[in-house]
């Protein structure tokens, strides 16, 4: 069964799936697929806005939703009365919305490294460069490293 409302299909399977393998969690099904029903709801009365707010919660009449940030409640605020009006002719017996921003941070999916890939030209140049500086205490760290940096690149 798919939550209707949730934005990843394969999810919304395994949350189920899960809710039904245990008796008390069984009892949280119904919970969340009116939570599910109503995220559609609001979607679809709003789908300029749908993908960025998430139903918290709806309890006592009262709809509170989440958004990313105050630019995005300053939006909604302003369609408020023609969420509340739609919901009120699907059934919902909205009373008053709530808007909670919650900044969450956005994490690359994977994150990339790459390895330096210096031309043996390079290699050569450096090698160079370590050799021709002054030995000085000054210079002493630089030449370490450039040093290491050459042999490193050369494999040895």
């Amino acid at each position: 069964m798919h939550i209707y409302g949730t934005r990843n299909r394969p999810t919304s399977f395994e949350a189920t799936s899960f809710l039904r393998q245990n008796d008390r969690m069984a009892s949280l099904l119904p919970a969340a697929l009116r939570m599910a029903d109503l995220q559609r709801d609001v979607g679809q009365a709003l789908p300029a806005i749908a993908n960025n707010c998430d139903v918290l919660s709806f309890q006592e009449g009262v709809l509170t939703l989440a958004v990313p940030s105050s630019a995005v409640a300053a939006r909604l605020k302003q369609q408020l009365p023609k969420l509340q009006s739609t919901l009120l002719a699907r059934g919902w017996q909205v009373t008053s919305t709530r808007l909670k921003v919650q900044v969450t941070r956005a994490m690359p999916p994977q994150v990339e490294t790459r390895v330096l890939e210096l031309p043996p030209t390079a290699v050569d140049a450096f090698e160079e460069l370590g050799d021709s500086l002054p030995d000085t205490p000054q210079n002493a760290a630089l030449v370490a490293a450039i040093k290491r940096l050459a042999a490193k690149r050369r494999g040895g």
